[in-house]
């Protein structure tokens, strides 16, 4: 089974201006072909989403005019202009809307679903968009729409602001995109304006910014990020913040925008597998956007130096948005607008950099949590999640049922790349149910094709073993698709256990049940609107490699080794020295030094390949 949002890799497609004059000639059909009398540009059978659509395909029409000077368009452009004019402003608040600051003001704003009272929590995005729609109508309107429409589009989308900042809590969902796309229209409203006028909303626009936004940003692997839905990151809605950005610095020239937005390009790039896979989020675990997210993957990785258009989406989207049947829908169409706009390149060679939360060599990939436990592992085309065990979720030695992976104390990393290997050490305090403190070692190794994971930690009692992740997809090229096999090879017994119990808390890999439903299935609130990383934690048990002690460790110590990833004969050895733990396997030898560290208490590794 495919997982329907993980397709290709975004830079795959095709982004010269030939490419995407090809686009906005197939958008012109299709939409001088769907142009009602009245001048309505919406699909037939859209229902929600839709107070900025039909006003989005005609940001479309007018750049592609701009670009082609097709004499059909001004007619269609005027038509649909006075469509949403007449038919899509709403000035009567929405029953039962629950955010408004100011009852009764008139101000305009776009609705989500048109029937009054049926579902408004969705208004302000929609005038958000509504809003970034008119805008970019405006940049192109010169020759292209008279004065009496310009007129009354620049006071509809200064109407769309006030609405958004004053008659409204700001940012009412707590999503980091909308808000940020909120600070980009006022940015691009305010050329439109007279100069004193534009300057009063650009300030205003960099005030919330500051204030509304950037205060409230979370900390998650080290990198403050702009939070969403109530998390600190959602692989759908995070890089649409990164276009925002993007868009933002791009219309402005505001430092602050380049700065926020290389510091989630770069958290973005370390939790990305090389194949582009990425998993979690409280809004959608597995949900990729498509288009949406081009402008501020090519911008940023261009900047930070990253190949971040590896970034799988869902290449259905992979121009602007669509309906059921395939046909264009105008939601989110500024975004195509500013893809085109924009002629940065896609920057297609890794980082080489070391970073803290990520171990990334050839198409092996290692992403760490906070605590610097695995979060997602590549090797080999496959993706393992951590897994669950006694509702204790990573990668990590278990001992009488007790994961051992949370830190107790500092943990201390160790990066190191020779010429064929690149490596890194973690070391982590743990304390498990004996309250005894231990320290774990945790040495991964990559020659780019294998991944060796090595685990050292102070004798357990009982019978211990190593939760080596949950097989979880593949790559199978052009596409993600779901698998409970890997190839994993153990220095002791290895085993690949599924739950024996069924039910929304115990997910069999082998099962059609994707993550992130399992995920919606645990979560507190309805799909979509409950958090799937909150959900996904109360899950009790996984799919699970488990690993007995590698044999020949020394007495004083647990030792286990894995290998993730093709490769012959796995015997590895071990010995004490008066340096550390010595590890050799049939491709490279590894001191790990003692858990103490260095002078200043950082790890020591040394490294050699056979």
């Amino acid at each position: 089974m495919h997982l329907p949002h993980q397709r290709g890799p975004l830079h795959d497609l095709p982004d010269d201006p030939a490419a995407y004059d090809t686009v906005l000639a197939a958008v012109t059909e299709e939409a001088l072909a769907r142009l009602t009398p009245e001048g309505n540009l919406e699909h037939p059978a859209a229902l929600d989403d839709i107070g900025d659509t039909s006003l989005g395909i005609t940001s479309l029409l007018a750049l592609a005019w701009q670009r082609a000077k097709d004499p059909r368009l001004p007619e269609a452009v005027h038509r649909s202009l006075a469509f949403h004019l007449r038919e899509r402003v709403f000035t009567e608040d929405n029953p039962g809307y629950p955010n408004l600051r100011r009852r009764d003001t008139r101000e305009p704003y776009a609705r989500y679903v048109l029937e009054a009272g049926a579902h408004p929590i969705g208004d302000w995005p929609s005038t958000v968009w509504a809003l970034l729609q008119a805008v970019n109508v405006l940049d192109a309107a010169d020759g292209l729409i008279d004065d009496e429409q310009r007129r009354e589009l620049v006071e509809l989308a200064g109407g769309y602001w006030h609405w958004l900042t004053e008659s409204t809590f700001f940012n009412p969902q707590e999503a980091g995109n909308q808000a940020i796309g909120c600070i980009v229209g006022g940015l691009m409203l305010a050329r439109h304006l007279p100069p004193a006028d534009g300057e009063l909303v650009h300030s205003r626009a960099m005030s919330l910014y500051v204030d509304e936004i950037r205060a409230r940003r979370v900390r998650d692997r080290g990198a403050l990020l702009p939070p969403e839905h109530g998390g600190a990151y959602d692989n759908n809605y995070g890089p649409i913040s990164l276009s925002f950005l993007a868009q933002a610095h791009r219309i402005s020239g505001e430092e602050i925008f380049a700065e926020d937005g290389d510091a989630l390009a770069r958290y973005i790039d370390a939790r990305l597998t090389a194949g582009g896979y990425d998993n979690g989020g409280p809004r959608y675990s597995e949900q990729h956007s498509g288009f949406e997210s081009v402008l501020g993957l090519r911008y940023f990785g261009h900047r930070i130096g990253a190949d971040l258009g590896r970034y799988r989406g869902d290449t259905r989207w992979g121009r602007h948005a669509v309906n059921g049947d395939g046909g264009i829908d105008g939601h989110f169409a500024f975004m195509l607008v500013w893809q085109i706009q924009d002629a940065t390149r896609w920057h297609r060679t890794p980082s080489k950099d070391p970073v803290r939360h990520q171990l990334r060599a050839g198409t092996v990939s290692v992403a760490f949590d906070d605590r610097m436990t695995p979060s997602l592992v590549e090797a080999a085309g496959t993706y393992y999640l951590p897994a669950a065990v006694n509702r204790q979720h990573g990668f990590g030695p278990v001992t009488d049922g007790f994961l051992l992976c949370r830190p107790m104390g500092e943990t201390r990393v160790r990066d190191l790349r020779t010429d064929a290997l690149t490596a890194k050490l973690v070391t982590k305090p743990v304390v498990g149910r004996d309250h005894v403190l231990r320290h774990i070692r945790s040495l991964y190794v990559t020659d780019g094709t294998s991944l060796w994971v090595t685990v050292a930690v102070e004798r357990l009692d009982g019978t211990p073993y190593l939760l080596a992740g949950m097989p979880y997809a593949e790559d199978d090229g052009d596409r993600v698709r779901r698998t409970a096999e890997a190839d994993v090879t153990a220095a002791g017994a290895l085993r690949l256990t599924h739950p024996a119990t069924e039910g929304a808390d115990h997910f069999d890999a082998r099962s059609e049940t994707t993550q992130q439903q399992a995920a919606f299935a645990l979560a507190a609130d309805p799909r979509g609107y409950g958090n799937p990383d909150e959900g996904w934690r109360h899950l009790v048990a996984s799919t699970a490699f488990e690993a007995d002690p590698a044999p020949g460790a020394p007495e004083d110590l647990h030792v286990f080794a894995v290998r993730h990833g093709p490769g012959g004969p796995f015997t590895p050895a071990f010995a004490r020295t008066p340096a550390g733990l010595t590890v050799r396997t049939e491709q490279f030898t590894a001191l790990i030094g003692d858990p103490a560290g260095d002078a200043r208490g950082e790890p020591e590794l040394e490294l050699q390949p056979r």
